[in-house]
C-alpha cells in the first residue's frame, strides 16, 4: 500500500495474512482544501439499518402520550432518551397485507416489504422484495459486503427477500461476522480456515498499522487507534465466545462460538455492526434481536418464564409488567449500537448523523397478534433529511409502507413504491 502524508484513498485497508483490514473515515481521506459540505456527493455514505424484534410491545408503555417535540419518553423507549435529538417515534401505522389468522409465520418476512406471500411476485415484479434489498441496489454496490443480515435466533428468523421467493440467511454467529468483515478468503469457510491458522487479525496487520500511523495527523492517529482498540476488544470477546462454546452438549443446531448468554451475543452483534458502517464494510444491515415464537428465557432480567408464552399476557398485570421488562431490555442494548454511532465522528457530522435506522416491530399487541398500531421509530438524520426530535401520531389504519417509502426518499433512494405504500409522510 502507497501511503502519502497528503490524501489516503477512502479504500485504504490495512492487509496481512488472512485478514484486511477496513479504516474509519479520516481526514487524510479529504482533501484538505475543501470543506467537508463542499465534498463530492458520497464522501459520507448514506447508511441504512432496520432492527427488528418480536412479539410487539406494550403499546400504551412503547407511544408517548404527546405528540411533536416536547413527549415524555416511554417506559418502554427510556433507554434512548440521550439520543432524543436523533429520535422519531411514529405512532399510527398499520402493515395490513401481514395480518394472518395464523401470523408468526408472516410477520418476520413481511415487516419490510409489506406484501402478502400469496402476493409477492405476483401483483408486481418486486412485490415481496424487502426494504433493505431495495436499498441493497443503490446503496450496496460500493462496498465489499452488499449488506449484513444478523440474528441472535438459532434458527428461523427471515426479514431480508432477495427476490420475491428468495429469503437470505441470517447470520446467527458473532465469530463468523468477525471473519466476514475482517477475513481474506473468497467464502466464510476459507477465510475462518486461514483465521484459524494466523492467529489475531490485528496481529496480521500490526507493522503495517504502525506505518500508517507514522504518516498520519494527530487527529487521525486517534481515530484510528481508537478504532483498533475497539477492533481488538471485539476480537477478544469472539475468541472467549469460541472458548466458551458449549456445542459438543446435548443443544440441537448449536452453532461454534455463539456466546451463551444473551447479553454478550446482542452486545457482540450490535458491537459488530457499528464497526462495519463505521468503516463502510457495508451500508445496509438487517438484524432480528430474536425470532417470533421465541421460548427465549431471560433470566438475567429475572424472568423465568418463556418469552412467547409471556407474551400472551391476558392482560394481567404482572405478565405485562414483564414483558415490559424485556422490551426495554431490548431497547437498551439497541441504544448501545446507537451510542457507538453517534460518538463516531464522520465529516460534518457523526456516523448516526448519516444513517438511517428503523428499529420496531411487525406486531403491535402481542396478546392479540395484531398489526396495528405497530410499534415504529428512527433513529438517524439522513444527512439533515430527517427532522429528528419528534413523536409524530398518525390517523390509525396509516400505511406502514409509507413510513418504508419515506425512508427511501430521505436516504434519497429512488424506489417509486413498496408493498401498499400510497405517499410519503412528509412531517418526518
Amino acid at each position: 500500500m502507497y501511503i502519502t502524508k497528503k490524501h489516503l484513498s477512502r479504500r485504504t485497508v490495512l492487509q496481512g495474512v488472512g485478514a484486511s483490514v477496513a479504516l474509519p473515515l479520516l481526514d487524510a481521506m479529504n482533501p484538505a482544501a475543501v470543506a467537508w459540505a463542499q465534498t463530492a456527493a458520497g464522501s459520507t455514505p448514506q447508511r441504512m439499518a432496520f432492527v427488528g424484534f418480536p412479539h410487539g410491545a406494550i403499546m400504551s408503555e412503547w407511544s408517548p402520550k404527546q405528540a411533536g417535540t416536547n413527549f415524555e419518553m416511554s417506559p418502554i423507549l427510556a433507554p434512548l432518551e440521550p439520543y432524543r435529538e436523533y429520535l422519531t417515534i411514529v405512532s399510527g401505522l398499520r402493515n395490513k397485507p401481514a395480518e394472518s389468522p395464523e401470523p408468526h409465520g408472516l410477520i418476520e418476512r413481511t415487516w419490510l416489504s409489506c406484501v402478502a406471500p400469496e402476493d409477492a411476485g405476483v401483483i408486481a415484479a418486486d412485490a415481496g422484495v424487502t426494504a433493505d434489498q431495495m436499498a441493497v441496489r443503490f446503496i450496496g454496490q460500493e462496498t465489499r459486503l452488499p449488506s449484513l443480515e444478523l440474528t441472535t435466533a438459532l434458527r428461523g428468523a427471515q426479514l431480508a427477500w432477495r427476490t420475491p421467493k428468495q429469503s437470505l440467511p441470517q447470520e446467527v454467529n458473532p465469530r463468523s461476522v468477525f471473519y466476514k468483515l475482517f477475513g481474506q478468503g473468497d467464502t466464510d469457510a476459507e477465510r475462518q480456515a486461514i483465521l484459524n491458522e494466523t492467529g489475531s487479525i490485528l496481529d496480521r496487520v500490526k507493522s503495517q498499522a504502525s506505518r500508517l500511523q507514522a504518516s498520519l495527523g494527530v487527529p487521525d492517529r486517534v481515530v484510528v487507534s481508537d478504532y483498533l482498540d475497539s477492533v481488538r476488544e471485539i476480537e477478544r470477546r469472539v475468541q472467549m465466545s469460541a472458548e466458551q462454546d458449549t456445542s459438543a452438549l446435548a443443544i440441537p443446531d448449536a452453532p461454534v462460538g455463539v456466546p451463551n448468554d444473551i447479553d454478550g451475543h446482542l452486545k457482540l452483534m450490535f458491537d459488530l455492526m457499528g464497526l462495519a458502517f463505521q468503516a463502510d464494510l457495508t451500508r445496509v444491515i438487517t438484524f432480528s434481536m430474536d425470532r417470533e415464537a421465541s421460548m427465549r428465557t431471560y433470566n438475567n432480567l429475572g424472568i423465568s418464564e418463556a418469552f412467547h408464552p409471556l407474551s400472551h399476557h391476558g392482560n394481567n398485570p404482572t405478565k405485562q409488567e414483564r414483558l415490559v421488562r424485556i422490551q426495554n431490555y431490548h431497547t437498551k442494548m439497541f441504544a448501545g449500537f446507537i451510542a457507538h454511532l453517534a460518538a463516531t465522528q464522520e465529516g460534518d457530522g457523526s456516523v448516526l448523523d448519516h444513517s438511517t435506522i428503523l428499529f420496531g416491530s411487525n406486531m403491535s399487541n402481542s396478546d392479540r397478534h395484531n398489526n396495528d398500531p405497530l410499534p415504529s421509530a428512527i433513529l438517524g438524520r439522513a444527512h439533515g433529511r430527517i427532522k429528528g426530535g419528534q413523536h409524530l401520531s398518525y390517523p390509525q389504519d396509516t400505511r406502514f409502507a409509507d413510513l418504508l417509502l419515506t425512508l427511501f426518499d430521505r436516504t434519497q433512494i429512488p424506489v417509486e413504491s413498496i408493498g401498499d405504500s400510497g405517499g410519503i409522510l412528509s412531517e418526518v
